[in-house]
Formats: structure tokens, C-alpha cells, sequence
């Protein structure tokens, strides 16, 4: 038995979503859907991970000694799946994440696990852009911190207006890459904008 299987599903979670299934047109006890209440449960527990966890844990561990390195770190291009909590649908996308340190920095993976944290959650872009730079602020206390996120919704290509290959763009400035232009300008430049 896989892990997953091991997962225990609360018999009303399991009637919900085989309720859904005859309500979207089809046999809930037909054989290639018998497991799947019990599979979409699982998956959404997965899918909703971090509801589960502190994502700015991520950050305590930070290193002193680096060199005198003064200057923006990058991480660009981070990958990430959420889910939107008006329809329950797909928020695929990346995310660029950088922050000017100020005497310390952290482990890059940890930029990506603090995304990833927030993303495991229903979410709507907007807020999830705001919570990662929070995170990074509230945590590693930073001279700025840059947060853009580029991402395309499955209740915007998928359904509704049925618009495929639309991507929107958020992003979050704070400490001196909001308030000093220079300092603006080089790391969205750096992130490629």
C-alpha cells in the first residue's frame, strides 16, 4: 500500500465528491470511478498542504558569513501549481523572488519552499504575491524584497470566457526596491522586466 492510500478519507468527504460526480452526469459506481472519491480526497489533501505549515519556518536557518556580498539574490523562474479559491481551479505558473540582505541570507530552496507554502493553499494570485514578500520581510528583515508572479487560471482558460494563453503578472515591492527607483529599476531588471 502506498503512502498515499494510507491517508485516511472521512466518509463525508468520500459522499461529497460522489455526489459530484452523478451531479456532473455520470456513475459514481461505475468501475472507473469507484476510487476516485477516495483518490480526489487524497489529492486535495496534497493540493492544500500548507494549510499545514508555517512557511516562514523556511527562513529561520540564515547564514552571516558571506563574503561581504551586498547585493541582490535572485531566485527567478520558480515553478508552482495553486489552486483558485473562487472555482477550485489551477493556478499554474512562476514565481521571481529576490530581497537585498541585510547581513544574512538564506538557503535559495528555502525562497521556493516559502512559494510553494502559500501556493498549497486556495489562493488568488494577488494575495499569494503579497504573502510570499511578507513572509520574506517579516522573517529575514531585508533592505527590499521583489515578489513578481506570472500565472495562468484554469477558471479563466478552462471555462467562462474560455480564453487560453492569457498569463497575468502581479508583483510586490517592498523596503528599497519600492521606495528607491535605482534600486527598482535593477531588480526588475534583473528579473527580466
Amino acid at each position: 500500500m502506498s503512502d498515499e492510500n494510507k491517508i485516511p478519507v472521512p466518509d463525508e468527504v468520500a459522499a461529497a465528491i460522489r455526489t459530484l460526480i452523478t451531479w456532473s452526469g455520470d456513475d459514481p459506481d461505475r468501475e472507473g470511478l469507484i476510487d476516485t472519491p477516495k483518490r480526489v480526497a487524497r489529492a486535495w489533501k496534497e493540493y492544500c498542504a500548507g494549510y499545514e505549515e508555517d512557511p516562514g519556518l523556511h527562513l529561520s536557518r540564515t547564514f552571516d558569513e558571506v563574503g561581504g556580498y551586498d547585493e541582490v539574490v535572485l531566485l527567478r523562474d520558480i515553478p508552482f501549481q495553486s489552486h483558485c479559491e473562487h472555482h477550485m481551479a489551477p493556478i499554474v505558473g512562476k514565481a521571481s523572488i529576490a530581497y537585498l540582505p541585510n547581513n544574512r541570507v538564506v538557503g535559495i530552496s528555502k525562497l521556493a519552499r516559502v512559494l510553494h507554502g502559500y501556493a498549497r493553499r486556495l489562493q488568488v494570485q494577488e494575495r499569494l504575491t503579497a504573502e510570499v514578500a511578507k513572509c520574506i520581510w517579516d522573517n529575514l528583515h531585508p533592505e527590499g524584497v521583489a515578489v513578481v508572479i506570472e500565472a495562468t487560471h484554469g477558471c479563466m482558460t478552462g471555462r467562462g470566457v474560455r480564453t487560453p494563453g492569457v498569463v497575468m503578472t502581479t508583483s510586490r515591492l517592498l523596503g528599497c526596491f519600492l521606495d528607491d527607483h535605482k534600486s527598482r529599476k535593477e531588480v526588475m531588471s534583473l528579473m527580466g522586466y
